[in-house]
């Protein structure tokens, strides 16, 4: 680094001291307008003077910079947790650029100005880290977001006494299977259930790796001496499942859950017995 710009970024820098009530009363202006009163002016300030001081502090000393990351990284992470767009949260960043300029060209000389060509480029790599940052932290919430969708559409109900049944809605993958396998087998043990119906009447297609997914399953359940029968098994799925040649061997297989049901009742060693109309009395039977 040249005498010169040595110069020119200590005079950019002790007008960004010299100036900082104006400077930070401009930033916090640029960087809230965007935001449309979802934070106030008392909260932008008082976090914007945090970052803008440890910024200053950042010019002289190591340890100030590392602080001037720390704080910027937990704004770009809270900002995407309160949802918050890219481009809300960059110009929280760029908008310093914005403030300093406007006083570096009202109050500073030729020097100063040379020095914010340099101070240009240090907030565009601190806007970049808030960028990452921020992209980061949406990215961990989507994936959360995710597996916490699909503990909710993998409920494991329990039918009767003995046994429980899983619905399956939508496209069942890797992910989706591990889930319903673990969830399926801690709800065998908390319930002592010795039958479980797997009904997939919401996937919307059967092909050869759903198949082997569904084949995992049922295996992992028997393992823990719980027999399953898969409902739901529609014209269309059937078809499909015969044209692939897919061998579900000695799977017991049910178009309906109500027909899944009644099997795994009578299994159970429950009784049906067809009353007046469509009336159903159910007794078990005694040992």
């Amino acid at each position: 680094m040249t005498v010169q710009d040595h110069t020119s970024r200590s005079h950019v820098q002790e007008l960004m001291r010299d100036r900082e009530d104006q400077i930070l009363q401009r930033w916090v202006e640029i960087s809230t307008q965007p935001l449309r009163g979802r934070i106030s002016d008392i909260d932008a300030r008082k976090e914007l003077q945090e970052i803008y001081r440890a910024f200053l502090r950042s010019f002289s000393d190591t340890d100030g910079a590392s602080e001037l990351h720390g704080l910027l990284s937990d704004l770009s992470r809270t900002r995407a947790r309160q949802g918050f767009t890219p481009r809300e949260t960059a110009v929280t960043v760029f908008g310093l650029k914005e403030a300093v300029y406007e006083s570096v060209e009202a109050h500073g000389g030729e020097e100063a100005l040379r020095g914010f060509v340099w101070l240009s480029r240090s907030i565009d790599d601190l806007g970049l880290l808030t960028f990452e940052t921020y992209a980061a932290a949406r990215e961990k919430i989507i994936t959360d977001q995710a597996e916490e969708l699909l503990e909710l559409s993998t409920p494991v109900v329990k039918l009767w006494e003995g046994i429980v049944g899983v619905p399956l809605i939508g496209t069942l993958d890797s992910a989706r299977t591990q889930v319903v396998m673990e969830k399926l087998l801690q709800t065998l043990v908390d319930t002592g259930s010795e039958y479980a119906v797997i009904d997939i009447t919401g996937v919307p297609a059967v092909d050869t790796e759903v198949a082997q997914h569904l084949l995992k399953t049922v295996m992992a359940a028997r393992l823990m001496g719980a027999n399953c029968v898969i409902s739901g098994i529609r014209p269309q799925i059937a078809h499909t499942i015969v044209t692939l040649g897919i061998e579900f061997g000695d799977i017991v297989t049910k178009a309906s859950l109500a027909d899944a049901l009644a099997y795994v009742l009578r299994q159970s060693g429950v009784q049906i017995t067809s009353k007046v109309k469509s009336r159903i009395a159910v007794r078990t039977e005694e040992a």
